[in-house]
């Protein structure tokens, strides 16, 4: 109970990001940087607190490649809430996992099994569903950024993959230090009004959205069956929307919740094939 518990705060956590980034008047490079300058003094410290128990060797390829992918993924999703609305940001995201079994396919050579093909056929019809709608509205940049940082996201996960007996952790904590050294150049060229305003969210997005988090999925995912822990994770793109909605008025369009829909339906069902075919003992009928 405590794992399932862990993995839905941390989705709840997770989904206030899109409100806010909206909230905090800053350029998206320098949030992102900001919000992950805290994250990365966050889990240094629990990582000083609490070092793992046995000692961990990293691959640096991995480690670093997992880093940098980690990195432009905050950068093109922080830019593209600056630019489209945070529904289609979220949900364009969502479709990280079967850019996942995809890029595996290229760079481990994990073959996406049928599922996969499919899920990749509906999430295409979701996508056109989000573009169609922002040819009209002028958001096909933060579309196009969005899809960006699904496509990353899925090669973030691939990446950890090839990590072995490394610890993720690692990984995340370099990703949120490098995001914080990258933006530097925009802090100086776009120079941040620290105010109440600005500064409250931004220390909760680094120690709570990004920080916290993190833990808390960590440890939920390791104390839950993989199935119950993504469809918990369903919280995020489902609530990230509303948020926004409650608080600034921003409304997704028909076109949008709809291909959100299909993406996020496309995505369960193939994790959910995937999972029962694990859970099934080969020749079993």
């Amino acid at each position: 109970m405590a794992g399932q518990i862990a993995v839905l705060t941390a989705a709840f956590f997770y989904s206030t990001s899109g409100l806010f980034i909206k909230l905090v008047d800053m350029h998206p490079i320098v949030i992102a940087g900001l919000r992950s300058t805290i994250a990365a003094l966050f889990l240094l410290t629990v990582r000083m607190i609490s070092p793992p128990k046995k000692a961990v060797k990293n691959p640096p390829i991995p480690l670093w490649g997992s880093a940098f992918v980690f990195a432009f993924t905050l950068f093109t999703f922080v830019t593209a809430n600056k630019i489209t609305t945070a529904a289609n940001v979220i949900l364009l995201q969502y479709s990280a996992p079967i850019w996942a079994a995809l890029l595996g396919w290229l760079l481990i050579k994990e073959k996406p099994k049928w599922e996969h093909w499919m899920a990749l056929v509906f999430v295409m019809g979701g996508l056109l569903l989000f573009f169609r709608d922002g040819l009209g509205s002028g958001a096909l940049t933060g579309n196009i950024l969005s899809v960006i940082s699904g496509v990353l996201l899925g090669a973030h996960f691939v990446i950890l993959r090839m990590m072995k007996d490394g610890d993720p952790r690692d990984a995340m904590l370099l990703g949120h230090a490098l995001t914080a050294v990258l933006s530097i150049p925009f802090i100086f060229l776009y120079p941040p009004v620290l105010k109440l305003a600005t500064v409250l969210p931004i220390l909760f997005m680094g120690l709570i959205q990004m920080g916290l988090a993190s833990l808390l999925l960590s440890y939920g995912i390791r104390h839950t069956p993989a199935i119950q822990a993504m469809l918990l994770s369903i919280a995020d793109p489902m609530f990230n929307p509303v948020w926004v909605l409650l608080i600034t008025g921003e409304r997704p369009s028909a076109s949008a919740l709809v291909g959100g829909a299909i993406i996020i339906s496309a995505v369960v069902a193939s994790s959910i094939i995937g999972f029962r075919r694990q859970e099934t003992p080969a020749g079993s009928s």
